[in-house]
């Protein structure tokens, strides 16, 4: 049993609540997880439910039917996110909630010159977390056992020298006191997944945990694991599936994808997937990486050294630092499809490394400021529940403070005098083309430009009252876009009315201020308003197309801007330098991609003119569109996104001609894309 406390609980009233249950026979131990502090009572005892709820003190009493009961989802509804590092030069990883985090390094640290190079790779590719270890547990006594306390030093430099926190295995419990000063986040290796004594050491030093899956663990059992280590002090625990052993022998493991959703479902506990050790052969690591994602995992821990072949432990399943990058690439595009972002840490300002001929640079001009070091708010268009929030939390996760907004300009607002460190807003869907509102409104507002941008994935839903059915519908609100969206379904129910509001959450809070009949009046949004709202879900994917993705882009006061509407391209630099908050998820030192505005003279080939320097350049045109000037009938501007070559230079003179070829020329800002 379970005893929620009250934030704020008074210590004679919590000694008050431990005297009642040990009064009846509990066995009584203090806990905390997360911001919630516990008490868990176990034994042979008996206790009135409702007479421990009147205690003072007491919010609620979690009676669970699991034998793991902290780490139960019956004790915690909402999914736990695990902070790793965060403190000097080493940034605060989330590992789970909406994002992905990707955890790599070699399989050991073999040698200082190894897990840097090793580091500077996979950090450049996009891990968030160094792995490597430094005592390797091997099945054969003449194996390569590590370099011990002498690699976790190696390993702990390149950490910081990469910007990166760092997990590695504790074979011991003598042990883990020796290594925790040098490590972020300790790994139960699978072999160790039952070793109650070293489960109770190291949950009791506090440091988050990554707990493997034995080979021949049931999910309950690696619950219950986890249940030793939340029972001993550590609040953060990280599930690791890595494959479990059957009879099959065309891989090391058997990788059980459906472990995946039923721990989720279980438990509020973050999982991520090993697809290195749960298949043991390069080629299979990718494949099975992707289903992981695709299964719900929120995150990966991958295997990779820059010459395998020369590895001193499982060289056969690392992968090469090239097969990393494309794979990173692969999730970047997966996400969005799942509801979720790739995680992205900023790139520490410093230094070049060199080996063996390779160039590691790390090219950022400045620090990109942390969203937890922003005091002021994100803005988005909306209510609690709306696209743009989850977009939102996507990009800077969701602790981030949240301001609403009434409308597309006021966030534009919010951003511009302060009150808002960044703004979300959409300007592109899949399916209904551009947002014109939100195009205009950069023009209107030259001070903000585009510092990041993601792609959601819009599925849409009918939202009513409890009571509310189909047959029941008379009036349905929602977005113009929403209705643009699902115009087949809607042309379904002719009888149906509808009416357009600014936001489609908004239009899901409308509801509960109906003064009428409820029943009669329904919704266009996605589940999470209906959830923020507390109403029903009467259908979901009404989209028309499933391929619903809309495009957000992450605005910001404009720093080095020409108030003449006019940018160089040193302005360019400055603007992007000076930039702040990018989140991590978005934030990059190597911007990709512009977005610019122009107009061209009333005369034959001039956007030809203008669009040949593109060209000529090798900068790929990814967008088009043309906009009415206002004022001045037939009068046009072109809005165009462009891709950003590797040779800076390019760019840079093409812009530099650009401008000499058109008219009012802006810069919506240069960013890094999603894919």
């Amino acid at each position: 049993m379970i005893v929620v406390l009250s934030k704020g609980i008074s210590p004679h009233d919590k000694e008050i609540v431990g005297g009642f249950l040990r009064d009846r026979g509990f066995s009584v131990r203090e806990q905390a997880l997360g911001d919630d502090q516990f008490i868990s009572a176990s034994g042979k005892g008996s206790a009135d439910i409702g007479e421990l709820t009147l205690l003072p003190g007491v919010e609620r009493v979690a009676a669970t039917s699991k034998p793991y009961e902290l780490a139960s989802r019956e004790t915690r509804a909402e999914d736990t996110i695990v902070t790793v590092g965060g403190y000097d030069s080493i940034p605060a990883v989330s590992v789970g909630g909406s994002r992905i985090s990707i955890i790599a390094g070699p399989c050991a640290v073999e040698s200082r010159e190894q897990i840097l190079e090793t580091a500077y790779r996979v950090r450049e590719s996009g891990a968030v977390i160094l792995r490597g270890g430094a005592f390797k547990p091997r099945t054969s006594p003449y194996a390569f056992q590590g370099l011990g306390m002498k690699g976790l030093e190696f390993m702990k430099a390149a950490g910081e020298t990469c910007g990166m926190p760092i997990v590695t295995e504790v074979v011991s419990p003598e042990l883990a006191d020796q290594m925790k000063d040098l490590t972020d986040m300790f790994q139960i290796g699978a072999r160790n997944m039952q070793n109650f004594e070293l489960l109770k050491r190291v949950g009791a030093i506090g440091k988050p945990v990554l707990l493997k899956r034995g080979p021949s663990a049931t999910i309950e059992e690696w619950l219950l694991s986890a249940e030793y280590l939340l029972a001993s002090g550590t609040r953060d625990v990280v599930l690791c599936e890595r494959g479990i052993r059957t009879f099959e022998t065309y891989t090391r493991n058997t990788l059980d994808i459906s472990a995946i959703p039923v721990v989720k479902g279980l438990s509020h506990l973050p999982v991520i997937v090993d697809p290195s050790h749960a298949v043991g052969i390069r080629a299979k690591v990718t494949p099975a990486a992707l289903a992981a994602v695709a299964a719900g995992a929120d995150g990966l821990t991958v295997e990779v050294h820059p010459r395998p072949d020369e590895a001193l432990s499982d060289g056969p399943q690392s992968l090469y630092p090239e097969q990393f990058e494309r794979l990173l690439r692969d999730i970047e595009a997966l996400a969005p499809v799942v509801g979720k972002e790739l995680l992205r840490t900023p790139l520490p300002h410093q230094h070049s490394g060199r080996k063996e001929g390779i160039v590691f640079l790390s090219s950022a001009a400045e620090p990109v400021p942390s969203p937890g070091a922003v005091s002021a708010p994100v803005a988005f268009s909306g209510e609690s529940g709306a696209f743009a929030e989850l977009a939102l939390m996507r990009a800077f996760g969701e602790e981030v403070p949240r301001l609403s907004c009434p409308g597309f300009g006021a966030v534009f607002d919010a951003v511009l005098d302060g009150s808002a460190a960044a703004g979300v807003v959409p300007v592109e869907n899949s399916l209904a083309g551009s947002i014109h509102e939100n195009y205009d409104l950069f023009l209107r507002y030259p001070d903000v430009a585009i510092v990041g941008e993601l792609k959601l994935r819009i599925v849409h839903c009918l939202i009513g009252d409890e009571k509310a059915e189909l047959d029941s519908i008379r009036v349905v609100r929602s977005h113009p876009q929403g209705f643009i969206q699902c115009r087949e379904f809607l042309d379904k129910h002719p009888e149906w009315h509808p009416e357009p509001y600014y936001n489609t959450a908004a239009a899901v809070a409308s509801i509960l201020r109906e003064s009428g009949d409820r029943t009669r009046v329904a919704a266009i949004a996605g589940e999470a308003a209906a959830t923020a709202h507390g109403l029903k879900v009467l259908k979901t994917g009404i989209e028309t197309n499933p391929l619903n993705y809309t495009r957000f882009v992450i605005i910001t006061r404009r720093v080095g801007y020409d108030i003449s509407g006019r940018m160089g391209c040193d302005t360019f630099r400055r603007q992007e330098t000076g930039r702040a908050p990018v989140p991590p998820s978005l934030g990059s030192d190597k911007p990709n991609k512009a977005s610019l505005v122009f107009s061209v003279s009333d005369e034959p080939g001039s956007l030809f003119a203008c669009l040949k320097i593109l060209s000529e350049r090798g900068i790929n045109l990814s967008k088009l569109e043309s906009r009415p000037i206002q004022g001045q009938p037939w009068r046009y501007l072109f809005y165009v996104d462009v891709s950003i070559p590797d040779k800076p230079e390019l760019f840079d003179a093409a812009m530099d001609e650009l401008k000499t070829k058109s008219e009012d020329f802006h810069s919506l800002g240069i960013y890094r894309a999603s894919l």
